[in-house]
């Protein structure tokens, strides 16, 4: 969904910057909906009602009309090159759609998005993700497209994968049920790749694919024959980076929240996972400590040979199909108390306003961007993302000729074991990114896990409740 990842130390903020959710409010994206209908080009009786007009018959009714849409997304060149494609070949087969493409860096998007909405010019069509999701659905800006995916020919709500299409419904108080309010971007599931040839070298068997067969302690037990010091004896070669600390925590039966509120980090099942991704570097010398990742972060590590273990998600694939090594992908490592792994799984919306001019030319640009077969084709081959479509996922997405090898890993995590991001039950996420700041002084011995989530949890709460009334 997604490429949001910055340099995740032991996952933290991160994590936090990408991705999906829901909110909280009631009828205001469906009213406001309802009001634009008068204005729009088409399709009007497609948004009042499931059984009138062509849209009842399944028919991609106003599609010769013209209109001119705005879309705004943020990404760097790679990404603006591919979306200025998927928009160039959009207006092409529809000869009368014009659509204006806007891009922001991804540090300034969302303020520059709420500048537009208060000045009454939100785009037509825009990403939306994360706790943004839930605070933009909350406050009635983004439309409720549940009746024209109903009555839309575009879209075969059974063919995309539940747990993209789940991230963005909302049913006036939470995300996850009700109607749905943005169509996926991408699916991110989060793998752990590995180097190998180093494991190769070392004589090791490689981390399984499947779930549950590659423990914690079998990570450790290879990490360490893994990671080489140099002559100096200085370690040049490590044998995992940037562990995922929601991995862990989730591995282990711990969370951050219940899903209703409550802070939930002090935990014994919580303590235990933080302490032992600590422990990778501080203990079992396995794992860049912090002034290691300030000298080089494990990205760049990876890339050079120098880390046998490493996350990555699907938009990793172009830059690493040129790696010098050979490389593949593993489940996570499960937690030995549990038997049970988990990763997070990312996701980025495509939103339309309530307010839009054109409504059903901004849902049908929408529908084309995040489920049109040749849109998808082309993301795939690409390497930007798993198709959102499951029957191209699992067809010839998973006959591609080019690594990972074992991409069923990506399929498994969004189908079986992937989890949405932490920030999901969130509409301001200052109670998190204070969390990561804090855990600092876990990461570098300075507390231990126990005593950390213990004093943390009370100081939590609070910033919790503050910003998520």
């Amino acid at each position: 969904m997604a490429k949001w990842r910055s340099g995740k130390i032991w996952m933290a903020a991160m994590l936090c910057l990408i991705i999906v959710l829901a909110g909280c409010s009631s009828n205001n994206g469906g009213s406001k909906e309802s009001s634009n209908n008068g204005k729009n080009n088409s399709n009007a009786a497609a948004q009042e009602s499931s059984n009138t007009g062509a849209a009842a018959e399944g028919t991609d009714a106003g599609a010769d009309a013209k209109s001119s849409i705005e879309f705004m997304g943020w990404g760097g060149d790679t990404e603006k090159a591919v979306f200025q494609k998927l928009i160039d070949a959009y207006m092409k087969k529809y000869p009368n759609k014009k659509v204006k493409y806007t891009v922001v860096p991804p540090g300034e998007y969302y303020q520059k998005l709420d500048t537009l909405i208060a000045a009454k010019k939100t785009p037509d069509v825009f990403y939306a993700g994360g706790a943004n999701f839930n605070k933009l659905v909350s406050s009635g800006v983004l439309m409720n497209l549940q009746k024209l995916l109903d009555t839309s020919s575009l879209v075969d709500q059974s063919n995309v994968w539940p747990a993209a299409l789940d991230r963005y419904r909302y049913d006036g108080t939470a995300s996850g049920k009700g109607d749905i309010y943005g169509l996926p971007k991408d699916v991110g599931p989060w793998a752990l790749a590995y180097n190998k040839d180093l494991f190769d070298k070392a004589g090791l068997p490689y981390p399984s694919a499947k779930a549950g067969e590659y423990t914690w302690d079998d990570m450790i037990a290879d990490a360490k024959k893994l990671t080489v010091a140099n002559e100096r004896g200085k370690i040049d070669t490590f044998g995992v980076a940037a562990y995922s600390t929601e991995s862990a925590v989730w591995a282990n039966g711990g969370d951050w929240t219940d899903g209703n509120g409550k802070i939930t980090i002090d935990t014994p099942e919580f303590a235990q996972a933080m302490q032992f991704v600590a422990d990778l570097s501080l203990v079992n010398k396995v794992s860049p400590s912090k002034d290691d990742e300030k000298a080089q972060n494990g990205y760049s590590r990876f890339v050079a040979g120098k880390v046998a273990m490493f996350p990555m998600g699907p938009w990793d694939q172009p830059g690493f199909w040129d790696l010098p090594f050979n490389w593949d992908i593993a489940a996570w490592p499960a937690s030995p108390n549990t038997g049970k792994t988990a990763t997070w799984l990312g996701s980025l919306g495509f939103v339309v306003s309530a307010k839009t001019e054109f409504p059903d030319d901004a849902f049908r640009l929408a529908a084309y961007l995040s489920l049109d077969q040749d849109s998808q084709r082309q993301n795939y081959q690409l390497g930007q993302a798993v198709p959102n479509l499951m029957d191209m996922a699992k067809g010839e997405f998973m006959q591609m000729d080019k690594k990972p090898e074992s991409r069923q890993v990506f399929l498994d995590i969004i189908s079986d074991y992937g989890r949405p991001p932490i920030e999901n039950s969130s509409k301001n996420t200052k109670w998190l990114d204070t969390f990561w700041q804090d855990a600092s002084a876990v990461w570098t011995g300075k507390q231990s896990a126990a005593d950390f989530v213990k004093a943390e949890q009370p100081k939590l709460q609070k910033l919790y409740d503050e910003g998520n009334k």
